[in-house]
């Protein structure tokens, strides 16, 4: 990526329930974030107000920018796949910004996990570090589940692949998870990834794991779940996030053959960091690992969980600076 370095530059990362704005400068070949505000999409009845809101309360406004939204972008325009919201490039630009771009949130975030720092990382297993010249996978469960990866290189070259990843089909590992894809099967007919691996796929799968043991359950709310699990992890709850860590680590290893990530596969989202000791201490790597004569080939590759909060943010601004380059 060749930077530009002398622009003040609008970034954002909005997802399906929340959304969060920045300014970004480089500073040292590096991209520093600043002026961080962060909002529930329910605060403003569309994306353009939100951004707009955000601009207004900046003290030096911004001229250009990207947007990073969860889901695909076509034709410069999104719709949102969990929110309501929907955005072109166009109408960003009545906001002053020329250009605005607007890039898949898990393009940013593959952007964005190279420069990371190592503090906030958390690894899952595996060599601390990956090789440097070889893609990256980063994907992980919040609202929906993303996926995307970044390409490299001996030359240092660098190609970011948006994806919707986590539409792809649940293959079940073992014959619990055959029954769950049976029940779901029920109401979904098509059941992907996203129905199991993510935070409305956590009561999914919980309510499937009670009809499978012939229990009652009147959980509504995923964060119960989460929350009794980390409390008890011996208890129904508990059964059930373990099973959600074992699924999360057998995609994560899917796609890691898929990509050929043996440059690293990072967690993102924001399930895995609430979670985290117990998501170490899961079944995660074992199923990441367990893929047959490919078990070797999985247990060179990284797993590290994304501690940064901004880590899409960082991954915007790389872009956006490149483009104002």
């Amino acid at each position: 990526m060749n930077i530009a370095s002398d622009r003040t530059l609008l970034v954002g990362d909005v997802g399906g329930t929340n959304a969060r704005f920045a300014i970004a400068r480089m500073i040292n070949g590096k991209p520093v974030l600043e002026h961080h505000e962060s909002f529930k999409g329910a605060d403003h009845p569309t994306f353009l107000g939100g951004v707009k809101a955000f601009i207004d309360g900046c003290e030096v406004k911004p001229t250009s920018g990207v947007i990073a939204v969860a889901g695909p972008v076509t034709d410069g325009a999104i719709d949102l796949t969990n929110s309501p919201w929907r955005v072109s490039e166009a109408e960003l630009g009545t906001l002053g910004l020329e250009p605005a771009r607007l890039i898949n949130d898990f393009e940013a975030l593959a952007w964005g996990a190279p420069v990371v720092p190592q503090a906030e990382l958390a690894s899952l297993g595996g060599p601390e570090q990956g090789d440097p010249h070889s893609t990256i996978a980063v994907l992980g469960p919040g609202t929906g589940f993303g996926v995307s990866a970044l390409v490299r290189d001996a030359r240092g070259r660098e190609l970011a692949m948006p994806s919707e990843g986590g539409h792809a089909c649940f293959a079940p590992g073992d014959a619990i998870e055959d029954e769950i894809l049976r029940i779901l099967r029920r109401r979904y007919d098509r059941v992907s990834i996203e129905r199991l691996i993510c935070g409305p796929g956590l009561l999914n799968m919980h309510r499937a794991l009670a009809e499978i043991d012939g229990r009652e359950t009147h959980i509504e709310d995923p964060a119960q779940i989460t929350r009794e699990a980390l409390a008890e992890p011996r208890s129904p709850c508990g059964a059930t996030l373990a099973r959600f860590c074992a699924i999360l680590g057998a995609v994560a290893g899917d796609i890691a053959l898929t990509t050929g990530a043996r440059g690293g596969v990072y967690i993102a989202g924001g399930i895995a960091p609430r979670i985290l000791p117990f998501l170490q201490a899961s079944p995660f790597r074992e199923r990441f690992e367990r893929k047959g004569r490919f078990m070797d080939y999985m247990k060179a590759i990284s797993t590290q969980v994304i501690l940064h909060k901004h880590a899409a943010l960082l991954g915007a601004a790389r872009v956006a600076f490149a483009e104002a380059g």
